[in-house]
This record gives C-alpha cells, structure tokens and sequence, in this order.
C-alpha cells in the first residue's frame, strides 16, 4: 500500500510550502479586491495553481521520494535467480499490459508488501519487500506485481494527481472564503485582512482538507478493486486471491505514512472506514471471485 500517502504527503507539504510562499510574497493581496470585496475569480485562479501544482510536483518526484524513503535499491543487472526471475515477470505483464518496462526495485523490509509509483506509464518504478519475496510462493508475488503492473496500465497515478488538484483547489477557494466572511462578519473587519481572515483560513483549510480526503480514499478503494481485476486478467482469479489471503494472514508492519497507499497491502487503514485507503481484504477477494 505504499502509491497514495507517498503522494498525498508530498502533495500536502508541497501545497503548504507554496501557500505560505505565496503569502509571504503578498501574492494573496489579489484576492482582495479593493479591500472590501472577495475577488472570487481571482481566487479561483490563485487556488487552483496552488491545488495542481502541489499535486503534479509531488507526482514528478514521486519515484525519487519512493526510493527515498524505502531505500529501494533498482535492479539494474540481475544478480542472482530471483532477481531475474523478478525482472521477466515484470517484463513480460508490461508487455501483456502495453506499457513501458518499468524499473524494478528492491527494498529491505520484513513486511511483505509492494508499490508502484511513476508520472508517466511508460517510465514508473515497481518496488517489492524482501519480506514479499521470502513470504510468498513465486505465483503468490506473481499475483502482486500484475496488481501493481495494473495500476500503471490504468494511469492511476495521473488520476489520483487530477483529483487531489481539483480538492486542493476547493479547500483553498472554500478556506479563504470563510475566512473573509468571519473577517468581515463576525470580526467587523471592513479594509483589507485582519488577523482573523488568516487564523480561521488556517483552521478552514485543516478541516476541510481532511474532509475532502474522504474523497481522494473512496477514489483509492475503487483503484485497488480495478487493479485487482486487472491482475485477474494477467495472471488468473485464482492467483490473486491466493496472494490476498497470504497477506491477511500475515502480521503486516505498516508503510511509512508518506507510502501507506501505495502498496499492495491495506496495512493501518486510518481513522474510519470513509479514510481507508484499501478496500478490506475479504471484500477484495469476493469480488475476485465474482470476476469474469
């Protein structure tokens, strides 16, 4: 489960970064039309470049942070069998799925898991655990990399990038507009910002943007069934579903936060069911079961 909190943690420190710079700059006095009104189209513009920005910079890097933080090592020349092995199988459903070789890594961890991350699906990366590897039966973590293959076939990292821009941009316009109505309403405020525009967009943007991430995690549900089922037609029903029970059995170590949705393994799934990354295992394989 390591794709979705590596980017949405990238996404949300690089959306906070640029707020503040643009803050800092004075940039944000546009929204301010004629110190009285709300320049809503202004504001409009202002979010929505601080909104996708921060969300296709944080896909741009994805690969870098990705190896970053796992310390994934690439495969560049295989050094043993299942390096090769590894390699093949990744080659071959690229194939199958008409995209790019990604690159194939390697990180040291006990936890069986895997991710895939990447702005382009010609030019992504795709990661195993050595705990993936010694764990499961090689038609076990066939099953995996296919589900991870998937999600590079289906551009999911582009979409999930589109989606968090459009909520980026709708906590900021949202955030700043009722900051302006306590402002101006509440704390009587009747030229420019006072304080209170300022606190109350930081405490909006919070809020809301923990809001708007029920959405971004019911987007992240429905790509693990679709990646599930784009494993199905690689490799078979029956391999996935085997691959999902092993990781329900096993006392799975969370992800660092930053790649918690983007592996293959629900893991921690957060404070409800509306902000879990991953679909629950059970729910996963009755759908396999169901796939024609």
């Amino acid at each position: 489960m390591q794709r979705i909190m590596l980017f949405l943690a990238t996404n949300i420190a690089i959306l906070a970064v640029l707020s503040i710079t643009m803050r800092l700059l004075g940039i944000e006095s546009l929204l301010d039309e004629s110190g009285t009104n709300l320049n809503l189209n202004s504001l409009l513009v202002f979010a929505a470049v601080i909104g996708f920005t921060g969300s296709f910079i944080s896909l741009a890097i994805s690969k870098w942070t990705a190896k970053r933080l796992t310390g994934a090592q690439v495969i560049e020349s295989p050094r043993n069998e299942t390096e090769r092995w590894l390699v093949e199988t990744v080659r071959r459903q690229a194939q199958q799925a008409g995209i790019g070789m990604p690159e194939v890594a390697i990180y040291n961890a006990p936890d069986p898991n895997a991710f895939a991350t990447g702005m382009k699906r010609n030019d992504a990366l795709v990661a195993v655990s050595t705990g993936l590897m010694q764990t499961m039966t090689r038609d076990e973590v066939e099953a995996v990399l296919a589900h991870e293959v998937s999600h590079i076939a289906n551009g999911d990292m582009v979409t999930m990038a589109l989606i968090q821009g459009v909520v980026n941009t709708f906590v900021i316009f949202l955030s700043r507009v009722i900051g302006h109505l306590v402002d101006r309403l509440v704390f009587k405020t009747e030229r420019g910002h006072g304080p209170a525009f300022w606190i109350t967009s930081i405490i909006a943007e919070l809020v809301l943007g923990i809001l708007a991430s029920v959405i971004v995690m019911w987007f992240s549900r429905q790509r693990e069934y679709r990646a599930d089922a784009g494993a199905a037609r690689l490799v078979g029903p029956n391999k996935m579903i085997a691959a999902l029970q092993r990781l329900a059995g096993t006392a799975n170590q969370p992800l660092p936060d930053q790649l918690h949705a983007f592996g293959i393994s629900g893991g921690r799934g957060g404070l409800s069911a509306l902000l879990m990354t991953h679909p629950k295992t059970e729910d996963r394989i009755n759908a396999l079961r169901n796939f024609r």
